[in-house]
C-alpha cells in the first residue's frame, strides 16, 4: 500500500492459515490493514474514540451511554449501525468487559469477553474469551505490551502468532485538540472491527485507576 509505514520494514505480515471473523467477515481483507484510533478527550458529542483509514476517512466511532448503570459503550460503522456494545461486569476483580452483537446486553448475543490476566501487572496483559469458550481454561486471544509506551501486540490464543499490533502516534494536531492518538496494524484475514474493539478495552481498563486492581 501507497505512503504506508510498517515497523522494522520490509516485514512479511503472515496471512492466517483461517480467517480470524469475529464480529463480521465484512471486516476481513487479504492484506495488512492500517488503522487510527483517536481518543476523544474535549468533546461528548462525537464520543469516545474515532477510528479512520491512513486517509483520514471515518470507519468507526465509540459512544458512551452517559448515565447508564454500567459502564458501557457501543462501536458503530461508517453509515452509523451499531455494530457491538461493550460493558464493563460490575464486582468484576480482573476489570472484566463483555461485548455483545449489536445493541444488545442480553447474554445470549454475547461474542466474547476481555479480562486481566492477573490482578497486579506491571505491564499489560489481556486474556480475551470467546462466548463459547465457558471454561475459559486457555485464552483465544492475549494482549501483551507497554500500557505507558503504548506499544501493544495482540496474539491468536495463547501462542506467539501475531495478528495485530498497536503503538502510539506522536503529531501536533493531536497535541494541540489534547487527543490520545493510536497506530494499529491489523494483519491480512484478521477482522479489524475486532482489533479495534480490542483496544478501545485496552484502554478502558487501563485508564480506570480508581478500582484496587
Amino acid at each position: 500500500m501507497a505512503g504506508t509505514s510498517y515497523p522494522n520494514p520490509p516485514m512479511a505480515y503472515p496471512s492466517m492459515a483461517n480467517t480470524i471473523a469475529v464480529i463480521s467477515p465484512q471486516f476481513c481483507v487479504s492484506y495488512p490493514v492500517d488503522l487510527t484510533i483517536v481518543r476523544k478527550l474535549m468533546t461528548l458529542s462525537e464520543g469516545n474514540f474515532g477510528v479512520t483509514d491512513v486517509n483520514g476517512n471515518i470507519m468507526f466511532r465509540v459512544k458512551g451511554k452517559l448515565f447508564s448503570l454500567h459502564d458501557r459503550r457501543v462501536l458503530y460503522d461508517a453509515a452509523g449501525n451499531p455494530l457491538i456494545t461493550f460493558q464493563q461486569k460490575l464486582l468484576s476483580a480482573h476489570r472484566r468487559w463483555q461485548v455483545f452483537r449489536g445493541e444488545s446486553t442480553d447474554a445470549k448475543n454475547l461474542l466474547f469477553s476481555v479480562k486481566k490476566s492477573s490482578l497486579l501487572q506491571f505491564r499489560t496483559k489481556l486474556d480475551v474469551f470467546m462466548a463459547s469458550n465457558t471454561a475459559e481454561n486457555v485464552c483465544d486471544f492475549k494482549i501483551e505490551g507497554s500500557w505507558l509506551e503504548r506499544s501493544c501486540v495482540i496474539y491468536a490464543g495463547n501462542s506467539n502468532n501475531i495478528i495485530a499490533q498497536m503503538h502510539r502516534k506522536h503529531s501536533a494536531q493531536s497535541i494541540l485538540l489534547g487527543k490520545d492518538t493510536f497506530g494499529v496494524t491489523v494483519y491480512p484475514n484478521v477482522d479489524y472491527a475486532f482489533i479495534v474493539a480490542l483496544v478501545v478495552i485496552l484502554e478502558e481498563i487501563n485508564e480506570d485507576r480508581s478500582g484496587e486492581d
